[in-house]
């Protein structure tokens, strides 16, 4: 089932991504962030009305995703990155192709126009599978940008457009 995440959650999602930097390249994060800082994120994001999503089987949270400024300048208010992460044993079951098509969902109907995909690690084959099944493609990458496990990674970015193009877009996007 895939739901809003709350408060409530947070010690899950924390150990996911603790598991995350700890163990994978997806995140160029070196330590894990505190429960704290993982809500105080939660609570900028759910305060600009971006969707923060979670899967849960069985009463248990087990992946998670959320949309987040790209950047946070104003000309950069239709433009959203996502993030993901499932729990170690979630992983390859298609969780997370769910999850990024109801966050997909959610940042179409706030009127957002495009998704961008900061993937760490040009060899994360399944993140960057999981974006392509849901309609992104990659546009650039950038060679050696982080430094993690003792070895180089690349960035690879990937887009998708959420509304069509046009010449005005209507609304504020996350600026709202």
């Amino acid at each position: 089932m895939i739901r809003d995440a709350s408060e409530a959650d947070f010690g899950v999602i924390t150990e996911i991504y603790a598991h995350n930097v700890r163990h994978g390249t997806g995140t160029f994060a070196l330590e894990p962030p505190s429960q704290d800082e993982m809500m105080a994120s939660f609570r900028t994001i759910s305060g600009m009305d971006l969707p923060y999503l979670v899967a849960e089987e069985s009463g248990r949270v087990v992946g998670y995703a959320y949309a987040s400024p790209f950047r946070t300048r104003p000309g950069y208010r239709y433009s959203i990155e996502d993030s993901l992460y499932l729990a170690p044993e979630a992983c390859g079951r298609g969780l997370g192709k769910l999850l990024l098509n109801q966050l997909i969902e959610g940042c179409r109907a706030r009127g957002l126009y495009s998704m961008i995909a900061v993937i760490g690690d040009s060899e994360n084959g399944p993140s960057i599978g999981v974006h392509r099944a849901c309609g992104f493609t990659v546009t650039g990458s950038l060679p050696r940008a982080g430094f993690k496990f003792g070895r180089w990674l690349d960035v690879v970015f990937m887009t998708r457009d959420l509304l069509p193009p046009v010449d005005m877009p209507e609304g504020e996007g996350w600026a709202a």
